[in-house]
């Protein structure tokens, strides 16, 4: 599928360096008969026995999921896996890592058109179809389409920082995070700019994140009820207020702790988490590190 497979090239294959450097080693794998997007050639420059070499694998969308995916290509991906290489998987590349066998036990998504599928074939996977992407120990799949851009940018952010990530999707121009836990279909038409019913109150609360905001301190704002305030935030963010809240202030966080070096108990203050230990507990279960590691790995100062 092209969607998925050009994401994943202009983000990793473009040269980014500007952002920091050196930035990524790309190549496109696959065999001579590899076809994109159902009518393009894919003049690739590399085998599939490259994979075994690389750090991160990334599988694209496949177009046809009745059938069952090339072997050599699954033993390609099985051998990066058992190499050590980080496996991810866009869209309905997910069939590929479910058929090697990387996705048994672990939790995965996929087009939510496609989950009931995937679930059924591979009944040792445990499907999540509510989600834009999962990232279990080294395997990473996405949801749809534009899900697979999310899932790029996170992995570039846990590779190179929020600050990192956030300026390549400026230039990109997308949303800079959409947390992987998102719901994946949002009943609603994507909204954009200001029309929307949170377009005041949206940017009112990221002025004040270091203020122990509520459900009720929203509502109160954005005078409506706190039940009709809930059904305009799964509307427009796919989330609760108080889900967006937290990832707000741990992003917050995040670029607080790579540009500056304020105490972990004064950034806990700026994003209102209050103590440190609140803002440790959050800040390692969304992002996998406790907040010192995290400014040692990407600090910037």
């Amino acid at each position: 599928m092209l969607f998925e497979a050009a994401a994943a090239c202009e983000v990793f294959g473009t040269d980014h360096s500007e952002l920091v450097d050196p930035w990524y080693s790309f190549r496109v794998c696959g065999s001579r008969r590899a076809r994109v997007g159902g009518w393009l050639r894919a003049d690739t420059t590399h085998g599939l026995d490259a994979l075994v070499s690389a750090h991160t694998v990334i599988v694209p969308a496949q177009d046809d999921i009745e059938g069952d995916p090339p072997g050599e290509l699954i033993d390609a991906v099985r051998a990066a896996h058992a190499a050590g290489a980080r496996i991810v998987s866009l869209c309905t590349g997910a069939f590929v890592l479910a058929a090697a066998g990387l996705l048994d036990g672990r939790r995965a998504t996929t087009h939510w058109a496609h989950a009931d599928l995937l679930a059924a074939r591979y009944p040792k996977v445990t499907v999540d179809a509510g989600v834009l992407f999962t990232d279990e120990d080294g395997v990473l799949t996405s949801a749809g389409k534009a899900a697979g851009m999310d899932l790029c940018l996170h992995i570039v952010r846990t590779d190179h920082g929020a600050t990192v990530a956030n300026a390549l999707a400026r230039h990109l121009v997308v949303p800079p995070h959409r947390d992987g836990g998102q719901a994946q279909f949002i009943p609603a038409p994507v909204t954009h700019g200001r029309d929307h019913p949170l377009a005041d109150l949206l940017p009112w609360a990221l002025d004040r994140l270091d203020q122990p905001l509520t459900v009720e301190d929203l509502a109160r704002q954005a005078a409506m009820s706190s039940r009709n305030l809930a059904r305009h935030f799964h509307a427009v963010t796919g989330t609760s207020p108080l889900r967006w809240l937290l990832s707000q202030r741990v992003r917050l966080a995040q670029e607080l702790l790579e540009s500056g070096d304020d105490s972990v108990e004064h950034i806990a203050a700026r994003t209102g988490m209050g103590t440190s230990a609140t803002l440790r507990r959050h800040f390692a279960r969304v992002t996998g590190l406790p907040p010192e590691a995290y400014r040692r790995t990407f600090g910037t100062r």
